[in-house]
């Protein structure tokens, strides 16, 4: 095949197979909300509601002093184990406050978005099968767009926009191969690959076609695909990050005393969803291990610029927002070795540097013009 040309029929294929994997990962979403609505009714749910007023009136018919109470309550968990729910109340108000705990005063992780609904983990069961399917889909999709015209498949917005879906799903499912439980993540990622796709085919879209001549390198497979990673890891972080940011939030409200959740999302979403310090571990361990890439990316990126440009350097905004992102996720990954700046000052900064990675992606290559202009929108 000639290099100049195009296989318009590969090219129409990998449209196909696109939108294909949209309809899928719609169906997976859908499939992820039955998780979570199944879930909420589930005995969780259920022996938090009579609990709630239950103990509070035995307390006060009993006399109880000011001092706070805590009440054990288990049930039964969807993985054939048990969770403990610890009960903190306050005899002089007259209420409860429920939160998970292993017994020894710790949070511990809830049982995920099905809670002990088997209805629950039948769609969670569903939902992930119908995301293997998107992603073979997906996946297929982007190989073909390369193969219309034969070459990396990620040369401007919309071909990088398609494969950085891919890589949030993959790193998804990597997280669910390696035998994390970490099947809430799947509503948020699936509905933000959804949202690039979205916009990907309706605002980024570009015809199947040749490259401008600095792109001719074997340094686009490098380069790019390890930037393409590098966000698709990232986000994945970035969704532990605000959920670690929530749940910590809901368990200061249940140290408090004070009733609900914030937000006003219903408490039995708080309690299915790991606790505080899960959350924000993983969010570390994500940014932590991707940070070298990151590094390797913008080192890759100057070798690139050195041989088509004839300088590693020269302050492009691409190059610049390039190094400010690696500057803010340095600056968190130091924040959480520092004592004082762990926990929520330090998720602070990582949803910092991510938005960085964002306007890095999204504002700089539509709306600021440069060497690397090369959106093709």
């Amino acid at each position: 095949m000639n290099l100049a040309s195009v296989d318009p029929h590969l090219a129409d294929l990998s449209n196909k197979l696109i939108y294909s994997a949209m309809a899928v990962y719609t169906l997976a979403m859908l499939a992820h909300l039955f998780e979570w609505t199944f879930g909420s009714k589930g005995a969780i749910a259920v022996r938090s509601a009579e609990q709630s007023g239950g103990l509070a009136e035995t307390l006060a018919a009993a006399g109880e002093s000011k001092a706070a109470r805590k009440v054990t309550v288990t049930v039964a968990a969807a993985d054939g184990g048990t969770t403990t729910l610890t009960r903190t109340a306050l005899a002089d108000a007259g209420a409860t406050v429920v939160t998970s705990g292993r017994g020894d005063g710790s949070a511990a992780d809830g049982p995920g978005a099905a809670g002990t609904s088997e209805r629950g983990d039948l769609a969670g069961r569903i939902a992930v099968s119908l995301t293997v399917l998107g992603v073979l889909l997906h996946a297929g999709g982007v190989l073909t767009r390369g193969l219309s015209v034969m070459r990396w498949p990620w040369g401007n917005m919309y071909e990088f926009s398609c494969a950085f879906g891919l890589t949030m799903m993959l790193a998804y499912l990597g997280l669910l191969v390696a035998g994390k439980k970490v099947r809430w993540l799947g509503l948020p990622v699936v509905l933000a690959v959804l949202l690039t796709l979205g916009v990907a085919v309706s605002v980024l879209y570009t015809d199947s076609e040749q490259l401008v001549p600095a792109l001719h390198s074997y340094w686009l497979g490098i380069h790019v695909s390890t930037a393409i990673i590098c966000g698709g890891a990232l986000y994945a972080a970035f969704v532990a990050t605000v959920l670690y940011l929530g749940k910590d939030s809901y368990e200061r409200r249940v140290e408090a005393g004070l009733p609900g959740g914030p937000l006003r999302i219903p408490v039995s979403v708080w309690e299915r969803l790991p606790a505080a310090s899960t959350l924000d571990k993983l969010s570390y361990r994500i940014n932590a291990l991707v940070f070298p890439l990151w590094t390797f990316t913008i080192i890759a990126g100057a070798i690139w610029a050195e041989a088509a440009w004839g300088k590693y350097w020269e302050w492009d905004p691409k190059e610049t927002w390039s190094f400010i992102t690696w500057v803010a996720y340095a600056a968190y990954l130091h924040a959480r070795a520092t004592a004082g700046w762990r926990g929520r000052k330090a998720a602070y900064l990582a949803l910092l540097a991510f938005a960085c990675w964002l306007f890095n992606y999204y504002g700089v290559n539509i709306f600021v013009t440069g060497k690397h202009s090369y959106a093709g929108v």
